[in-house]
């Protein structure tokens, strides 16, 4: 199986440069959007904004939906203080430290953008000595510091920025000669990577699955409800393509898929997680099986919604979750390969 894994990095490291925090991903979108256009698949806009691109398969009675989501995290302007300096609201679930000294975009309602670096309020060692590291990283204790000649509230304020804009994170994205990619929002931009990935073997193959098969991008899955509504009404079964965890105690790694048996929402389906590994053992694609004690998916917010059909999780194993995150191109190859599999076998 001959994946175009040039196509796949080409495509994650423009959507991965294309700001898209919950709530406000229209733009990358409109990029998936045109992808699958240009395959001529089949595909809508919901109007909730989820993206679902179809694949007919053999039987269209019955449906396999494989999700990934495209929104990330972010944050938003909470308060313009009086010295002209900005407090943020998170968008998704990080620590503060994860964002100490990144450098980052404000959005206004008018789209204009205004770069700035966030930092906390006592960032200089030489005008706060011991206190610098002292400091605790919360929400109280963060701000923007504008790229602007803005010295009180008044001043923001006739620049166009407003409580609620939209502040966009530098990704930084980098890929390695050595293969690795580092950038934020892996989570879970490489998912979607691998979904485009996948959907172009199968149309330059000409491949039909067994079953019509959808593509669901979500838009909301990092504040919990991204795959609550809109699912295809004839899926039978439903797989979350998102990123995997590696850490002490995982079994997860950089290089293959995830199987995940288990999250904070509970076990995932056993015969399809059972189907998924046999997959993998019997075409030697590398993949590991784990759980996540803090972790939740698309499948996951699917069962609270009250779906009724089989769920699963798979995913690369992306470093350093929700932090300074990296990958690297085999383990998004490996997810394509099982999906390929799971979607013709």
């Amino acid at each position: 199986m001959n994946i175009n894994m040039d196509y796949v990095t080409e495509k994650l490291v423009k959507i991965l440069k294309t700001p898209s925090p919950s709530g406000n991903t229209k733009e990358v979108m409109e990029i998936i959007k045109k992808e699958f256009d240009e395959m001529n698949i089949d595909n809508y806009i919901t109007n909730k904004g989820v993206l679902v691109a179809t694949i007919k398969g053999k039987n269209d009675n019955k449906h396999k939906t494989l999700s990934g989501h495209v929104d990330t995290l972010g944050a938003m302007v909470k308060e313009i203080k009086s010295n002209g300096r900005l407090k943020l609201a998170q968008i998704g679930g990080y620590m503060w430290n994860s964002i100490e000294g990144e450098y980052c975009l404000v959005e206004t309602s008018e789209g204009k953008k205004y770069s700035g670096t966030i930092l906390t309020t006592k960032a200089s060692t030489h005008v706060h000595g011991g206190e610098a590291a002292k400091l605790e990283r919360k929400d109280s204790n963060m701000e923007i510091r504008l790229d602007e000649k803005v010295k009180d509230k008044d001043s923001v304020i006739a620049l166009g920025i407003e409580v609620g804009d939209f502040v966009y994170f530098d990704s930084r994205t980098v890929v390695t000669e050595s293969g690795f990619i580092k950038s934020r929002h892996l989570d879970d931009k490489a998912g979607v990577a691998a979904i485009l990935g996948m959907a172009k073997y199968m149309v330059e193959n000409n491949i039909t699955p067994e079953y019509t098969t959808n593509f669901f991008i979500s838009n909301y899955e990092e504040v919990g409800h991204g795959a609550s509504a809109s699912i295809p009404e004839k899926t039978f079964e439903f797989i979350a393509i998102d990123m995997a965890a590696p850490g002490e105690g995982q079994t997860s790694d950089e290089f293959s898929v995830t199987i995940c048996a288990k999250d904070s929402s509970g076990p995932y389906d056993y015969d399809l997680k059972k189907k998924l590994v046999d997959l993998a053992k019997n075409n030697d694609i590398n993949y590991k099986v784990d759980i996540y004690p803090f972790y939740g998916s698309d499948a996951s917010a699917a069962m609270r919604a009250g779906w009724e059909f089989r769920h699963g999780l798979i995913g690369p194993g992306v470093d350093a979750s929700h932090s300074h995150e990296r990958t690297h191109k085999d383990a998004i190859e490996n997810t394509i390969k099982l999906c390929i599999k799971y979607l013709v076998d």
